[in-house]
């Protein structure tokens, strides 16, 4: 069986079709969406420990700091008590395989609000953000057991990245966990990235 820990992370694309059809950006009733002000770090980690990502703290947000987009930090607050709940960044990324790259990253919410569509509307405005730049390579990583954030990316309009060998059987089992149309034959793969196949 292999290691989960060893596995490489998923890569999901923007569709090149889609470059110039940007996602609506729609919020639930009873909150709001917003860019970054000062004061939000705080909050900020707390929701990212909530979603599970653990340690978060002014010393590794830094790095990341250098990397957003200008407006290109998003929040859904709550607007009865103010509270900030779900984020997302817009953030230039470029590696080897998105040159020029802009990764959609560290999508959180706080579970408390759950079911209100919030991951969709920070990832929507992110997509919208980098088109609204110019980008043409957008791209996130995520893991096999983040089912919900998969689901959500899906539906948004991302498509999985066959980068790598063990791409085909990854994702036929989150497709098939997800009851979604498993469709390997219309994603792009390490060819059509110029990615060495692992």
């Amino acid at each position: 069986m292999t290691n989960p820990q060893a596995l490489a992370q998923l890569q999901m694309i923007w569709p090149r079709q889609r470059l110039a059809d940007p996602p609506s950006v729609s919020v639930a009733p009873g909150y709001r969406l917003r860019t970054y002000r000062p004061d939000d770090e705080s909050r900020f980690y707390k929701v990212m420990e909530i979603a599970g990502f653990e340690g978060w703290n002014d010393e590794i947000l830094r790095p990341w700091l250098a990397k957003i987009l200008p407006d290109g930090w998003f929040f859904v607050i709550e607007e009865t008590t103010g509270v900030l709940v779900a984020t997302t960044m817009a953030t230039h990324n470029p590696t080897d395989g998105h040159s020029f790259g802009g990764e959609l990253g560290w999508v959180a919410s706080d579970l408390a609000h759950k079911g209100r569509g919030l991951g969709m509307t920070v990832c929507a405005a992110v997509v919208n953000r980098f088109l609204s730049a110019g980008y043409r390579n957008i791209y996130l990583k995520t893991d096999d057991f983040r089912l919900p954030a998969i689901k959500t990316y899906l539906q948004l309009g991302f498509v999985p990245l066959l980068f790598a060998a063990d791409m085909h059987d990854r994702w036929q089992r989150i497709c098939d966990q997800l009851n979604w149309p498993f469709a390997p034959a219309d994603w792009p793969t390490a060819r059509d990235y110029h990615l060495e196949v692992e």
